[in-house]
């Protein structure tokens, strides 16, 4: 029973680290996640702060990583170019879309106050 659970987590973090290696916004994502990171440290954020922050950096990496899943899943069912490959393409590019703008204006909500 420990076993597969163990098992189980071995398994998501393969896929965190395959994500990582083969997707540009994936780095460009964990990137900006250290930046957040050092930036509530260096400017003591609250734990209010760190809560939200951590809500809007977890809604981009699953966004992303869930859209990831969607264009690799379409891409091997339908290799050819599909107008309704393309849609559902652009609707899972859209939410990661809204995601990274929700957490940017989160940030400068909790960041420019402190810095001006």
């Amino acid at each position: 029973m420990f076993s597969k659970r163990l098992q189980s987590f071995r398994h998501a973090f393969n896929g965190i680290r395959s994500f990582l290696r083969s997707e540009p916004n994936g780095r460009i994502h964990f990137v900006a996640t250290i930046v957040v990171i050092i930036a509530g440290v260096w400017f003591h954020c609250s734990l209010t702060e760190w809560a939200i922050l951590i809500i809007v950096m977890a809604m981009v990496w699953l966004t992303e990583m869930l859209n990831t899943s969607i264009e690799k899943i379409m891409d091997h069912i339908t290799p050819e170019q599909h107008s309704g490959v393309k849609r559902i393409k652009d609707i899972a590019a859209g939410a990661v879309l809204i995601a990274a703008l929700a957490a940017a204006i989160t940030g400068a909500l909790i960041f420019v106050p402190k810095i001006v």
